[in-house]
């Protein structure tokens, strides 16, 4: 590994552990972003030179600390130190950061930065942008690319956010029991919006692919300071089988590839592996989860050697135990094709056929009920339900997949 390379890698590391201690610190996420910033330039310049410190996260914060302190003393045009105020838990912190930083002092900051990426107060979108920028540490035009959006109005959704959070006056301390219990549904939920998105992406190479990448690591790192909490291993898991299946899920076009169709032998097996040995450590801990039963929907699939072998009885059984926990339409139509697998194509649209109008804007929907029309030979419904889901499409991959079907059925007449 060239020196950049593991310098690049320490950065990346230690970002999260370094900005939220500097948060701590100073009490104003421009200002340790900024002290971080100053303290990478500073790594880049010092590693190669001196080899790599002991502790990477307390050098950084080391220097990124004496950095911000020298940019407050030029903002108050004063030699002075800040008010307390300002500046906290300074005592004896570079004896502490050169030796060891406490283990608890670091979950509690890490925690406390995802915390305040995932107020109540900001909308979703926000959320994900301002924990890939202070957490991830991706610029605003990686995020602007990932997102499909413009860098201004990328930085502007950013610096909304900030401006959001500094005028809540979110509280600094390090977050209690309550708080955590309430608030950790809220960070899984963020880190899987930003897998979400990049799962969406055609090419796993692109920003937006790589999104996967980032959301597993916050989610390793979750679960590193939640060792034993079932719902993180289930994210984690849901997410390393989801994810397994990267290389097969589009063609050599860009088209979407479904499930039962996909080139089993180009899985990521490690990928699975871990995905499943995760799955069932959180299972014997008996507090089931959203997450964990998503998870272990998408293990069944991994440990089926073809589609023919899926176990789509218990995969069915599973829904129906999502459904009970967390009741929603979208899962109800996830159900519908176990169900057309176990009982036909006629009991999955009897499931749907109340969801019409809740699910009258989903491309999903459509799509399936198109697939579930054209399984029993009604063409001319299961037209107009794949033109419905074209018109709804989000991407050109969706698209493309559904003009497919529609491809089919006019072969079909023409035959």
């Amino acid at each position: 590994m060239t020196d950049l390379a593991w310098i690049d890698a320490a950065l990346v590391s230690a970002r999260p552990q370094a900005v939220a201690a500097l948060l701590r610190y100073f009490r104003d996420l421009d200002l340790a972003e900024e002290a971080y910033q100053d303290a990478c330039l500073r790594a880049l310049k010092n590693w190669p030179k001196n080899g790599p410190p002991r502790d990477p996260a307390a050098w950084l914060i080391m220097v990124g600390r004496n950095a911000a302190i020298d940019v407050t003393r030029r903002r108050a045009k004063q030699t002075e130190l800040p008010d307390e105020d300002q500046i906290s838990d300074l005592g004896d912190v570079e004896d502490a950061a050169a030796q060891r930083l406490d283990e608890a002092d670091y979950r509690d900051d890490v925690l406390r930065l995802l915390f305040i990426c995932c107020h109540p107060d900001l909308p979703a979108t926000q959320q994900v942008a301002l924990a890939l920028r202070i957490v991830s540490g991706l610029s605003v035009p990686q995020i602007a690319r990932a997102f499909l959006v413009g860098e201004s109005a990328m930085e502007q959704r950013i610096t909304r956010a900030k401006a959001k959070v500094a005028g809540a006056g979110v509280p600094f301390e390090a977050p209690n029991a309550v708080d955590r219990a309430e608030r950790l549904a809220s960070v899984a939920a963020m880190i899987y919006l930003v897998f979400n998105e990049g799962y969406s992406a055609a090419d796993p190479a692109s920003d937006r692919g790589s999104l996967c990448d980032e959301a597993i690591r916050l989610a390793r790192l979750l679960l590193r300071m939640y060792p034993s909490e079932p719902e993180i291993m289930g994210l984690l898991a849901l997410m390393l089988l989801q994810h397994a299946r990267i290389a097969a899920r589009f063609d050599a076009d860009g088209n979407a590839v479904l499930l039962e169709d996909q080139d089993r032998k180009i899985w990521k097996r490690p990928l699975i592996q871990e995905g499943l040995a995760l799955i069932d450590k959180a299972i014997r801990l008996r507090r089931p989860g959203s997450y964990q039963i998503q998870a272990a929907i998408a293990g069944l699939h991994a440990r089926a050697q073809t589609a023919g072998e899926t176990d789509w009885a218990e995969i069915d059984a599973l829904y129906q135990a999502l459904e009970r926990l967390t009741p929603s339409p979208v899962i109800t139509l996830n159900r519908a094709v176990a169900v057309a697998k176990l009982n036909g194509p006629q009991a999955a649209l009897d499931l749907i056929a109340p969801l019409a109008e809740r699910l009258a804007g989903y491309f999903y929907f459509h799509g399936a009920r198109g697939a579930f029309l054209k399984e029993l030979g009604r063409n001319s419904e299961a037209r107009e339900a794949f033109n419905q889901a074209i018109a709804l499409a989000n991407t050109p991959a969706e698209a493309a997949h559904i003009r497919l079907h529609l491809d089919t059925l006019a072969n079909s007449v023409k035959g």
